[in-house]
């Protein structure tokens, strides 16, 4: 087969592990992010089969329209929203997904709650410019830690706020508010009070339909001042521009994300403001998850190529 691996941003692709297992195909892999349509045909046009890491790349109807050699698409992880499914079904394309771990994201998630805090990178800026102890950080224990969906990342959080004696607090679907009390959890009685009662607040939901910006500017007004919102799972998930404003007006206090509108940034106006903390989509990126992932996508793969039963999402 020939395969391209598109937006490997580190170039770490071809070091792990699971790449033996395309030994003897035709790889090209690229570094870089491109979004032209005609340079992603370049790109592509060549290609029997596309390695897809995560979200980085939409494929859609126009861009499958001129690629009569794909036949296969294995995505690395769980999720293919950015995969026009109906398009590939049309267009006679397999498109195959892996599996998935919860760990990176949530080490991540708490990594960034207690950087931001404690006021880590301001202080280890600090510390090399010379400036000794500038900030008074805040503790986390007894105060509340908010959850916003209680899937298997949530359900993390939850577990690494306990053992940092938080109260935790969760709110979600009906379904996420039962497993929550089950487990029991304190549940909120509203969205509402969700925002107002929360210290830190994590944001653990898909993005679709239902939940795109289900966090409104109503919600972030909501909280307290001293309180710190923290996003790794989508941007979307909150209302457009409503999150540099808040930050604006000091509801919440601070925020923490790992997740933007469009990536990879290279400016945005939240970085400009002192009271926000980022990281560039960190979350899945490590290299156990890596080795769990690729290695799902190259099995996938290579089961289609020998004619295996393989689970076509586009079916």
């Amino acid at each position: 087969m020939k395969i391209v691996i598109p937006d490997d941003y580190q170039d770490c692709v071809r070091h792990l592990d699971a790449f033996a297992k395309l030994e003897g195909h035709e790889v090209t892999i690229y570094d870089d992010t491109v979004t032209d349509e005609d340079a992603l045909v370049e790109r592509f046009q060549d290609a029997d089969a596309l390695v897809l890491i995560r979200e980085r790349t939409p494929i859609t109807e126009s861009l499958l329209a001129r690629l009569p050699n794909l036949k296969a698409i294995s995505q690395t992880g769980g999720g293919a929203a950015h995969v026009d499914m109906a398009a590939c079904k049309r267009h006679g394309v397999t498109v195959m997904a892996g599996t998935g771990s919860p760990y990176a994201a949530a080490e991540l998630t708490w990594g960034l709650v207690l950087a931001a805090m404690r006021h880590i990178p301001e202080e280890f800026e600090n510390l090399k410019a010379g400036r000794w102890q500038r900030t008074l950080g805040t503790g986390l224990k007894g105060r509340t830690l908010g959850i916003f969906g209680y899937g298997k990342i949530g359900k993390l959080i939850a577990r690494y706020g306990q053992a940092f004696e938080m109260n935790v607090l969760v709110w979600g679907r009906e379904g996420t508010r039962a497993r929550a009390a089950e487990a029991g959890l304190d549940v909120a009685g509203s969205q509402a009070e969700l925002f107002e009662r929360s210290d830190v607040l994590s944001l653990h939901l898909r993005l679709n339909d239902d939940t795109h910006g289900i966090v409104s500017a109503e919600d972030l007004a909501r909280m307290k001042p001293t309180a710190l919102l923290v996003n790794t799972s989508r941007a979307p998930l909150i209302a457009a521009g409503a999150l540099e404003a808040a930050l604006r007006e000091g509801r919440p206090g601070r925020a923490a994300v790992d997740v933007f509108e469009e990536e990879p940034v290279t400016n945005h106006p939240l970085l400009a403001l002192p009271n926000f903390l980022a990281t560039p989509h960190l979350g899945y990126v490590e290299k156990d998850s890596y080795e769990l992932y690729f290695g799902d996508a190259f099995d996938n793969l290579l089961a289609f190529d020998a004619g295996r039963p393989v689970k076509n999402l586009a079916e």
